[in-house]
């Protein structure tokens, strides 16, 4: 618990600010021992294995670069086998980006990748009362998600 000069409670703002740097720690760090998908390439892949078929358009707009950068970066993921072009339901002259069954599985080997080196982690790092504490941080991560996303 973090605690102000006086001894009390920290403010939420100290809390928040905390966190957000905890987290961005953690999860440089967890990248940094356990990705098996460069980073040039995961992000595309895992934005298509969670929100399913994209746009070029689409993915550009998502992560904030420009359509021949993204296209560019397709090339390759197409290249390597890891992503398919669909025909594009909303529109008949354009198509849709899906993962592949290569695709999938790398995505799957990198989360697993991930989930095994953080669970490592805890059991070397965290004494069994410090993981049940931990036990309870995705829920209340949850929570703080849904707040967000209701003052958004």
């Amino acid at each position: 618990m973090l605690y102000n000069s006086e001894g009390a409670a920290a403010e939420p703002i100290d809390v928040a600010e905390a966190l957000r740097s905890a987290v961005g720690r953690f999860v440089r760090a967890a990248r940094a021992r356990a990705d098996t998908i460069p980073a040039s390439r995961a992000e595309t892949l895992r934005r298509l294995h969670r929100e399913g078929p994209q746009t070029i358009a689409e993915l550009a707009q998502f992560r904030g670069v420009s359509h021949q950068a993204v296209s560019r970066a397709v090339a390759e993921l197409e290249r390597l086998g890891l992503v398919e072009r669909a025909a594009n339901p909303a529109d008949a002259r354009g198509y849709v980006l899906t993962l592949s069954a290569a695709g999938r599985a790398a995505v799957e080997t990198d989360r697993a990748a991930r989930n095994a080196a953080i669970a490592a982690a805890i059991g070397s790092a965290l004494t069994p009362d410090e993981r049940g504490v931990l036990d309870q941080v995705p829920a209340l991560l949850d929570a703080l998600s849904a707040e967000l996303a209701r003052e958004g």
